[in-house]
């Protein structure tokens, strides 16, 4: 089947002009977007009506809901036949969204992190991080692996419904406050209604998705990109468009943990959702061999990055934002520079590892002090 799907597409390719990809492009991020919301409006109105929590609705219908597309696109590259598009698809969101989200709130407004459960997330980021690094490193993610990744998003979604009881006053006002506006335009909502708009928005998430890989596979064949950098870029990018509209905006009302938390329960989907229901699927998910020499590592490192800004409750700054944001560009650059072949790559490489890397190793240094400082000297006030 999936060698049919192949061949319909590379047939289809020859007869598609450039008008017809930017329309293939266009019209599925915009389909993207439209059912990510209407499938979020209807799980949230139904989890209103369940009586659910806004803190438990925060951290899994919205947080895993904004990655609906993400999933969609996958599954959909999976069964056409462009599994390079799928396991590019979750690297190159996670890293969009570490990278390029969270440094564009850090620049907006500084962060701290009060909630607990987000502290627990960013280990557990990290963890499946490695996980999907070590279990790629063999060229394939096997359905195996699918299995052992969504059994512990199963758990953890378990875990974090049963810790949020727990959680501080201060955190659950927070989400309430967040989700008042929602709550109030969705509590007229039949329960009927609801489920309708989200098995609509689930069928628009499906015909977006299909545009866009249609439009990505025409690009790459037309360019002679690889898939992967396709999936890696426009596609990543594309899909985390909820991210960037729900991080964005809380982070202007001042709703400094719901923003974080969006993109790091989004990061957790990616990992353990997608990848973990892919390859059930598919059956496995080849791997390029040359994301495991970049972007897995990346992806890992840009994890581990968040751990110290964020585990301790320490204030994530403008300026990290804004190292963050330039390291997201620098990485797309050099991806561009690499899948064209321009002679500049050479030139752009050597700059980034010998002058831009030294400047910015004992700028990291001072900065981690300084956190340090402050941290002790906060622990010692009375």
């Amino acid at each position: 089947m999936h060698k049919t799907l192949a061949a319909c597409l590379e047939k289809r390719c020859c007869r598609v002009g450039s008008w017809g990809i930017f329309l293939h492009l266009t019209g599925g991020l915009v389909a993207l977007a439209i059912g990510g919301e209407l499938l979020i409006r209807g799980a949230v109105a139904l989890a209103f009506a369940a009586k659910v929590s806004p803190l438990v609705i925060g951290l899994t219908v919205v947080a895993f809901g904004t990655s609906m597309p993400e999933l969609v696109v996958s599954l959909q590259a999976a069964a056409a036949g462009s599994p390079g598009i799928a396991v590019a698809n979750v690297v190159g969101s996670n890293i969009f969204n570490t990278l390029c989200i969270l440094g564009l709130c850090g620049m907006i407004a500084r962060l701290v992190v009060s909630s607990q459960l987000i502290r627990f997330d960013i280990p557990l980021v990290i963890a499946g991080s490695l996980m999907v690094y070590l279990f790629a490193l063999t060229g394939n993610i096997h359905n195996w692996q699918g299995l052992l990744l969504f059994a512990i998003l199963v758990s953890y979604t378990i875990f974090i419904i049963r810790q949020s009881r727990r959680e501080n006053r201060a955190i659950r006002k927070e989400y309430e406050r967040a989700l008042e506006e929602t709550r109030e335009e969705v509590k007229r909502l039949p329960a009927w209604f609801a489920l309708v708009l989200a098995i609509g928005g689930w069928l628009v998430l499906i015909l977006g998705a299909r545009w866009l890989i249609d439009g990505s596979v025409h690009l790459a064949r037309r360019f002679g990109i690889s898939e992967t950098v396709i999936g890696l870029t426009i596609v990543a990018a594309g899909t985390s468009l909820p991210e960037v509209a729900a991080s964005v905006v809380a982070t202007l009302r001042g709703e400094r943990d719901i923003a974080i938390g969006n993109i790091i329960g989004s990061n957790t989907f990616n990992i353990f959702g997608i990848l973990g229901i892919a390859p059930l699927f598919a059956g496995s998910l080849p791997v390029d061999e040359a994301m495991l020499r970049v972007d897995f590592p990346l992806m890992l490192i840009s994890a581990i990055a968040c751990f110290p800004h964020l585990i301790t409750g320490m204030v994530f700054s403008r300026i990290e934002g804004v190292l963050f944001f330039a390291a997201y560009v620098c990485y797309t650059t050099w991806l561009v520079f690499d899948a064209t072949g321009h002679p500049i790559k050479s030139i752009f490489s050597k700059a980034m590892l010998e002058i831009v890397l030294p400047l910015l190793a004992p700028l990291i240094m001072w900065i981690l002090w300084d956190k340090h400082r402050r941290l002790k000297k906060k622990s010692h006030r009375p």
